[in-house]
């Protein structure tokens, strides 16, 4: 009897999710958030207007970036999760730099103090500093933050912490934006 009544809760709650309008959103949102790639937020063209100012590479507009996949990260000197992430950047860029765009933005930083980083650790991922205000929308909280955004300006993966860029689910992910 007791089986018979896990079975009819088991279909109840089946019946539920697919007569209930929204509830499969719902879970699908809770348990599989990739699966709602198709509403992320996107950057607006907007946005991009930021003045880079760089510190390896020539000075630019982010808007110049618009309409490509782009690897954007916040951080700084004198921020140790941005320190430790630093070597699986470098990695990523070398392999994907061919596919992907990157700007890294150190904030609240000094620009000999981050030429002097670069140097030490011989690290040739494009830097900059902003020269112009950050739009809310991809303005950091914490750092490092990250975004990928894909050409369309979708922010893909949005990251608040420390991460391994050079693991197989980014390049997995870069794969998939680049097709």
């Amino acid at each position: 009897m007791k089986k018979y009544i896990g079975y009819i809760v088991v279909l109840v709650i089946l019946a539920g999710i697919f007569i209930i309008p929204g509830a499969k959103d719902k879970l699908q949102e809770t348990f599989f958030p990739i699966a709602t790639i198709e509403k992320a937020v996107h950057v607006a063209p907007e946005d991009y207007d930021i003045d880079l100012k760089g510190i390896n590479t020539a000075s630019t507009n982010l808007k110049n970036f618009k309409d490509k996949p782009l690897f954007l990260n916040f951080w700084g000197t004198w921020c140790p999760p941005c320190r430790k992430e630093w070597p699986s950047i470098q990695k990523l860029y070398d392999g994907r730099k061919d596919h992907v765009d990157f700007v890294l933005i150190a904030m609240n930083d000094q620009e000999d103090a981050v030429r002097k980083f670069l140097k030490e650790n011989n690290y040739n991922v494009p830097v900059y500093i902003a020269q112009s205000p950050i739009s809310e929308k991809i303005l950091p909280k914490v750092f490092p933050t990250t975004f990928l955004l894909d050409k369309n300006g979708r922010i893909i993966i949005k990251e608040d912490a420390a991460t391994n860029w050079d693991a197989e689910s980014v390049h997995q992910f870069i794969d998939n934006i680049i097709k």
